[in-house]
């Protein structure tokens, strides 16, 4: 076996300097596979400049279309409560055409009355107080009716005519004939109705029958007050009146 010589000194390598050693060629490895794909991409035509420029000009188009498509549905919300306030408008009209309408319906029937009282004159139909237009209408609730009556004064109709009115329902209870006075129809919180008016007075009286009640005929008893200047020295005449009780349908 050979001996080694006295003065030889073997030393091992320092394990930091392998660990930088690989990193070192691990770095230069991996710079060399970017540069070669950098390479490859500028030979295959690829700016990156370009290619970032494009993406700041992309983000710019971005922004721009976001903001006016923002401004479009703004616009869009704009139209929308627009068309629904003309809808709310048009509707609006055809509520307000619907009424003048049945308005003008009411005052096509007043004027054929006026003109039905001028034409017949107050000869044909005497003198005093008159009742016109008498009707019953079914009320809102079951046995309660809705009375109309007009009252007319074919005299002195420019002069202020007053006095009492009074309702009664003449029928059957139980077999047996029942008068029932306004005070009865009203619960007891009417007993008779004051008038006052010139020309004419239209009359609207809410009346209630018991269940078991019939009625056959309704009253009208008017009561006028003396003038303070009477015509002709004729004083006001009472006036009774009744018709049969016929409900009208609406």
């Amino acid at each position: 076996m050979t001996e080694l010589p006295a003065h030889l000194v073997v030393r091992r390598a320092a394990p930091l300097k392998r660990v930088l050693l690989v990193v070192a060629v691990a770095l230069t490895g991996a710079a060399a596979l970017y540069l070669a794909y950098e390479r490859g991409r500028y030979d295959g035509g690829y700016d990156q400049v370009a290619a970032a420029e494009q993406q700041e000009s992309l983000r710019g188009e971005i922004a721009k279309l976001t903001k006016r498509n923002g401004a479009l549905s703004a616009r869009v919300a704009e139209l929308d409560t627009l068309r629904i306030g003309r809808a709310q408008e048009r509707a609006e009209l055809a509520r307000t055409i619907g009424d003048l309408q049945a308005q003008i319906a009411r005052q096509s029937q007043e004027i054929a009355f006026y003109r039905s009282v001028l034409s017949e004159g107050a000869a044909a139909r005497g003198e005093g107080l008159e009742l016109r237009q008498v009707r019953i209408t079914p009320g809102a609730v079951a046995g309660h009716f809705d009375v109309h009556l007009t009252l007319l004064e074919r005299t002195q109709p420019e002069v202020d005519t007053k006095g009492m009115l009074e309702l009664s329902v003449e029928g059957s209870e139980g077999g047996k004939p029942v008068t029932l006075d306004e005070a009865a129809l009203t619960g007891g919180t009417i007993h008779e109705q004051v008038f006052g008016f010139r020309y004419f007075q239209t009359i609207e009286q809410e009346v209630s029958l018991p269940q078991t009640f019939h009625p056959e005929r309704l009253t009208v008893e008017v009561r006028p007050r003396p003038r303070p200047a009477a015509h002709d020295g004729k004083s006001e005449a009472l006036l009774v009146q009744s018709f049969p009780w016929r409900v009208d349908t609406p």
